[in-house]
């Protein structure tokens, strides 16, 4: 008897140094993902996103004929939350560039990591950001949606647990804009996610708060560390803390169905079929 099917798309962050088809596609296809994820510049400086318009519509052609949806990854170095204005223009500067970019390769969102208040005046930040999101999304491609990616609970995160992350998109005061969940992430800031009760319940809780349909991608990451500990380390699946238990209550947990599921891990061959068996089995 075959694997059942979900309706879920299962796939990787793949690179793209070394051409968008010619490097992108072909990782895609290698590990049989459903979904892809890239970069569209270097994730760790503020260089600006830059595609090539022939490169982006042999990419988006590619795409489109093998039926993947397509989500762009922003910098790191973005933070929308920052008490520096200097700060939050470049972010707000850089995002856009980001999802022009996306817009020309055809992907459905962008990810950006919800930052920090830096200062610890969390209540500061939570004022700000509505006016940083709106100006983001003002002139944006319409077909591209901004999603924020909670983090593991470092010092001063604007989001990691779901209870965070609903004030937190409270506080944005924009349906449009959604969340991409790291299993990696809410296990590193205390989520219970090997527990079905209790992950349901807080899924629950986080729908009443800012509605459904607000989580667009999950990034489904084993972790290094323990629940709870606030680092983001991601494991090869089944081999890390969260575990085999953890990642298939999270795939079998009915608020996510349907939710595509993105591997960030250099093991990619083996996540996206481990993802499967586990979604399909």
């Amino acid at each position: 008897m075959g694997a059942k099917s979900t309706g879920r798309r299962i796939g990787a962050h793949v690179p793209v140094a070394g051409g968008l088809v010619k490097k992108g596609v072909a990782e895609a296809e290698e590990i049989g993902a459903e979904v892809l994820q890239i970069f569209v510049g270097s994730p760790r400086t503020w260089a600006s996103p830059r595609v090539d318009e022939a490169a982006a519509l042999a990419f988006r052609r590619a795409c489109e004929e093998r039926g993947w949806p397509v989500f762009v990854h922003a910098s790191y170095l973005i933070n929308l939350a920052s008490p520096v204005p200097e700060t939050v223009e470049r972010s707000a500067e850089h995002l856009r560039a980001a999802m022009a970019a996306a817009g020309r390769l055809g992907a459905a969102a962008v990810v950006v990591h919800a930052g920090s208040s830096i200062d610890g005046d969390r209540e500061a930040a939570l004022g700000r950001i509505g006016r940083a999101f709106r100006s983001v999304l003002k002139g944006a491609p319409p077909s591209v949606r901004l999603l924020v990616e909670p983090t593991a609970g470092s010092a001063n995160s604007m989001a990691s647990n779901l209870e965070s992350t609903a004030e937190y998109l409270q506080a944005v005061g924009i349906d449009e804009v959604g969340l991409c969940l790291d299993t990696c992430h809410l296990h590193a800031a205390g989520e219970p996610l090997a527990d079905r009760k209790r992950l349901a319940a807080s899924l629950r809780r986080l729908n009443a708060a800012v509605g459904a349909g607000r989580i667009g991608l999950v990034h489904f990451n084993d972790s290094k560390d323990p629940q709870g500990s606030r680092r983001d380390r991601h494991e090869k699946l089944g081999d890390g803390m969260l575990g085999e238990a953890g990642l298939r209550s999270v795939a079998a947990t009915p608020l996510l169905a349907g939710v595509p599921l993105i591997i960030e891990t250099a093991t990619r061959a083996h996540d996206v079929a481990f993802a499967k068996r586990l979604d399909r089995g």
